[in-house]
């Protein structure tokens, strides 16, 4: 487990989900399985844990335990599946949105720009599409589009162009190509950073992650009993908003809705009025940490 991923905010999660006997929990995101390891040292023997993820590498970590169900799907299912369960109602769910140590770290997942490998960045290997496939086959509009929403990337058009000017002359196919193609609007000093921002936007794109947020946020209304805690990681601003925003008001987009008295209509009441952040001591442990932001409601 250590080697694979190092859980971020693990106390300050699993505590968050205030765990009673005969409850039943959703790790909505299992990477190493670190947050269900603990979830699971912390529940009776009579509860249940359902764990998602849609990487099988991730899923061969899981601990062997007849009260933790795996499921090799994407969080945003999830309504799906407490129902193919049989579970009417769920007392807790924690979503950590980082991308694990392990995928950053193998070289042939290719989400890292520190290694010449191919553009891949699928978290799901058995998908088809590739961030390849993105940067060969994306018209410059809507590669402005992913650079700009995803990665918040400055001069993303230039960058559109100059991938589209590159891949005219032979196909973008690993990190080291992607790299080259992007020298020349690369600022100095802060290469790197700039880089990590479209890499970012690229994975975004490849793994559909704000699409399946969204579909995963609407759907934890559904199937959260009153009074259970919805807790979530998030690791950079578009995806913080959009949990803020919809804890808040039920919504990603923040819109607020007020009954006759003035009083906001939200199904949820946000217990975290400020994000828990990692301590000084765990950024120096894990400095991947560093952007994490820890957000619960609890459903009302």
């Amino acid at each position: 487990m250590g080697t694979y991923h190092t859980p971020v905010l693990l106390d300050e999660s699993v505590t968050a989900l205030a765990i009673v006997p005969f409850g039943v929990y959703v790790d909505a995101t299992f990477g190493g399985g670190g947050h269900s390891r603990e979830i699971l040292s912390r529940m009776d023997q009579k509860s249940k844990l359902l764990a998602f993820d849609t990487d099988l590498d991730a899923l061969d970590n899981a601990p062997k335990d007849s009260r933790l169900i795996l499921i090799h799907n994407n969080f945003r299912f999830i309504q799906n599946y407490v129902h193919l369960n049989k579970i009417e109602f769920v007392d807790g769910i924690l979503a950590d949105l980082g991308v694990s140590s392990h995928q950053f770290d193998t070289e042939d997942r290719g989400f890292s720009l520190r290694f010449d490998a191919l553009l891949d960045m699928r978290m799901n290997q058995l998908a088809k599409r590739t961030a390849a496939d993105i940067v060969n086959s994306y018209q410059a509009e809507d590669l402005t589009r992913v650079l700009s929403t995803y990665g918040e990337v400055e001069n993303s058009k230039k960058v559109a162009l100059l991938i589209c000017k590159s891949r005219d002359n032979r196909p973008i196919r690993t990190t080291s190509d992607l790299n080259a193609a992007l020298e020349p609007v690369l600022p100095k000093f802060a290469e790197h950073k700039y880089l990590a921002k479209i890499y970012q936007a690229l994975r975004i794109e490849v793994n559909g992650e704000m699409r399946a947020l969204d579909g995963f946020l609407n759907d934890t209304v559904k199937v959260l009993r009153p009074g259970g805690k919805l807790v979530v990681i998030t690791y950079h601003s578009l995806e913080d908003r959009m949990v803020k925003n919809f804890m808040r008001s039920g919504n990603i987009e923040g819109v607020i809705d007020k009954d006759f008295y003035g009083n906001i209509r939200s199904p949820f009441e946000v217990i975290t009025k400020k994000p828990i952040t990692p301590s000084e001591d765990e950024i120096a442990g894990n400095t991947r940490a560093r952007s994490a932001k820890l957000r619960v409601a609890k459903k009302i």
